[in-house]
């Protein structure tokens, strides 16, 4: 974490010039990031510096999961510290996030970047603080936040949804707090406005027509870059792809 604070943060840019995640990574970067001065630079450009502890670097990689029997690829919006190391797994991690499954259009997830981009610095500011942060169960760490949502309104959009809480009459028979249906255009202004008290989900999950996998669920706060609420499940017929019914019984309680 000296090494890290004492660094540039490289962004590295996706190589497809048409690419939205290089319009909001840019964006994101240039509205919040100030823990360290900070480059855009290309994959090209990243394979050369990531040996030099001189850099850290905001990079995606794609990971899939032994317990996955669908063997699916996803995408992670990576802080790593940079480390003469011959593979990119051993390269110092500092935060790692649940960014998308691969393959898919970069517009299903970019829009949210200036969110996760946030908590990111957020994250990494807590552990420079407490390096004890490092030992205990990462992004769980922060489900000690769910009693706060209840003091907020989550935003999601529908097709975020498992069947079984696809409307709002469904979701409020199990969760009686303030939740919205929303379309991404309502996230957006959320994110860039940084409006208070406001929650967004940031699902990720397989897309097209694969029944199994994981899921993953953040809750991340638009105005205190917070994560409030963090989980995984196992794809199958009694848990789809989406924020379940568990999920919502889970936050009011």
């Amino acid at each position: 974490m000296e090494q890290f604070k004492a660094s540039k943060t490289c962004v590295v840019l996706e190589d497809d010039p048409f690419s939205s995640y290089n319009i909001y990574i840019k964006e994101a970067v240039k509205t919040c990031w100030n823990i360290t001065p900070y480059e855009f630079i290309s994959v090209k450009d990243f394979n050369v510096m990531r040996l030099n502890p001189a850099y850290s670097f905001i990079v995606i990689t794609q990971t899939n999961f032994d317990k996955d029997p669908s063997h699916g690829l996803y995408n992670f919006l990576n802080l790593l510290q940079g480390k003469n190391v011959n593979k990119l797994a051993e390269m110092p991690e500092i935060c790692a996030i649940p960014l998308s499954f691969a393959g898919v259009n970069d517009m299903v997830y970019s829009y949210k970047l200036g969110a996760l981009v946030s908590f990111m610095q957020k994250h990494a500011e807590k552990i420079s603080e407490d390096p004890t942060l490092t030992l205990r169960k990462y992004l769980k760490y922060y489900n000690k936040n769910i009693p706060d949502i209840k003091n907020k309104t989550i935003l999601v959009e529908e097709e975020d949804l498992s069947p079984q809480i696809s409307t709002i009459e469904r979701i409020k028979a199990i969760y009686t707090h303030k939740i919205e249906i929303v379309a991404d255009d309502e996230i957006i202004k959320a994110i860039q406005n940084k409006e208070p008290d406001i929650v967004i989900l940031h699902k990720v999950g397989p897309m097209g027509d694969r029944y199994s996998g994981f899921c993953f669920i953040m809750l991340i706060g638009t105005d205190d870059s917070e994560l409030y609420y963090y989980n995984l499940h196992k794809i199958d017929n009694a848990n789809p792809n989406g924020l379940l019914a568990d999920d919502l019984k889970r936050l009011e309680k």
